[in-house]
């Protein structure tokens, strides 16, 4: 089974990577655990920053806001927080790149933020969904 991965804007195909081993061409491969393998602290912000319920459940409230911008006092107040829980999980969340804070205070995600979050949160679970399926007699 050949399955490939495509990111597309409008109709142009942005990028497209086979999910199969087998259609790798061994260097390629290389070359991009290579890559993978530097940018590794990256992707670990990221995976730590949304390991945390309290933290995903902030990222979620602040892309349901109509403007996609929360203030601190917003956190605690909509998802019933200590302080200190908001303080530490914008302060994560700012670290890993997904929240930026504005010049009067808010938050709220970044362009790059959003697309982050909902591919690792939304299309991933979509996918190993996709996957599980296939697996399947």
């Amino acid at each position: 089974m050949k399955l490939r991965l495509l990111l597309a804007k409008d109709d142009e195909i942005l990028f497209e990577i086979p999910l199969s081993m087998e259609d790798w061409p061994k260097e390629h491969l290389s070359q991009e655990l290579a890559s993978f393998e530097r940018e590794f602290d990256q992707f670990s912000r990221l995976f730590h920053a949304l390991s945390h319920q309290t933290r995903l459940r902030m990222m979620k409230r602040l892309l349901e806001d109509e403007n996609l911008t929360l203030g601190f006092v917003d956190f605690i107040k909509d998802l019933d927080l200590n302080p200190k829980i908001v303080w530490e999980g914008t302060k994560k969340l700012r670290e890993s790149g997904l929240l930026v804070k504005s010049d009067d205070g808010k938050y709220q995600c970044s362009e790059v933020g959003q697309a982050e979050f909902l591919m690792l949160s939304l299309a991933l679970r979509r996918l190993l969904q996709v996957l599980k399926q296939l697996e399947q007699p």
